[in-house]
């Protein structure tokens, strides 16, 4: 029995004897490097995380110290490495942005789509719906939206977009849309935890607002002050909007398939999943902020803004198309 013991010990050893070695060099390798830089450990959580893994299942198994301690040293030796060389604020930020993020979104595309869906359909069926029953319009917008409308969008030299006379300044104005646009991102992730069904509702609701208002002045106002408007800064905020989606969605299916953890614990490890997700919708909702507090309202020809605002999308489409893919398989 002791002899069939031994044997187990050493055909676990003998299996894994390459990777060892090859963790070990690593580890030598970016110990004794001079300039230690944030892309030389990229492999060694993944490497660290195989260590655990069979040191977990060298004690389940009762393989003896030996093998256990050496595995724990090699845990331990690498998770002190990552400690001494975590990478700067700037450096860890510019990874996020220009791989990390895009990532993401190209592995969770099918969420994508899926919040995609829910606020294009209902904002193209309000658009639609201004040509056959004004009251869809009516009674999303409501008597005050409409008015708004009229003083922002209305035909004429009168119209004041966004309010801008009244309060002020392009600063105050920034502050505004930053506390409003990534307000109603944290309502669409939170609305998550309704089984992703909130934040769906939520997209959704965006949508038939957002479409009744483009059917509103396109029918009542001037399109062109409209859409001169919101062109620069759409494509980042309605993006931004999807992605904040995702985020919820990605709690929400974490609560409804846990598993074998709790829900609490199901809860944990999808928020963790999505973070990725919530740090890329506020980014992109930050940028629309900007864009829309110092760019969107200054009296530039309407064809430079369509252009800025054209630019604005085909720049997010390559930026999820192709950013990152060098780091990566996503």
């Amino acid at each position: 029995m002791k002899g069939s013991d031994e044997m187990k010990v050493q055909d676990f050893e003998e299996q894994r004897a390459e990777k060892w070695r090859a963790y070990d060099l690593k580890m030598q390798a970016i110990e004794s490097a001079r300039d230690r830089k944030l892309q030389d450990v990229d492999e060694v959580p993944k490497m660290i995380r195989e260590r655990c893994h069979e040191l977990t299942l060298a004690r389940y198994r009762m393989y003896g110290e030996t093998v256990c301690e050496y595995l724990n040293e090699q845990v331990i030796r690498g998770h002190k490495l990552l400690a001494s060389n975590p990478g700067s604020f700037v450096e860890k930020s510019l990874k996020f942005v220009a791989v990390e993020f895009p990532q993401v979104v190209r592995r969770e595309w099918r969420l994508h789509l899926l919040c995609w869906v829910f606020f294009l359909v209902p904002l193209i069926g309000m658009w639609i719906s201004i040509y056959h029953d004004l009251n869809w319009v009516r009674s999303i917008l409501g008597s005050d939206g409409m008015a708004n409308m009229d003083a922002m969008y209305g035909k004429g030299d009168e119209a004041n977009l966004d309010g801008r006379d009244e309060v002020g300044a392009n600063f105050m104005m920034f502050s505004f849309y930053v506390n409003n646009n990534i307000g109603i991102d944290f309502q669409i992730i939170a609305g998550g935890i309704l089984a992703g069904v909130g934040s769906l509702f939520i997209l959704l609701m965006n949508g038939l607002g957002i479409g009744g208002a483009m059917a509103y002045v396109i029918e009542y106002g001037d399109p062109v002050k409209f859409f001169s408007f919101v062109s620069g800064h759409s494509s980042y905020e309605l993006v931004g909007m999807v992605v904040a989606g995702m985020a919820g969605m990605r709690i929400g299916l974490g609560l409804l398939n846990p598993g074998r953890m709790t829900r609490g614990r199901a809860l944990l490890e999808s928020g963790k999943k999505g973070l990725p997700l919530v740090y890329g919708a506020f980014l992109l909702t930050l940028l629309a902020a900007v864009v829309e507090g110092f760019w969107s309202a200054h009296d530039f020809a309407p064809s430079v803004k369509y252009s800025v605002g054209i630019a604005g999308w085909v720049a997010l489409a390559l930026y999820f198309g192709f950013a990152g893919r060098r780091s990566g398989a996503a």
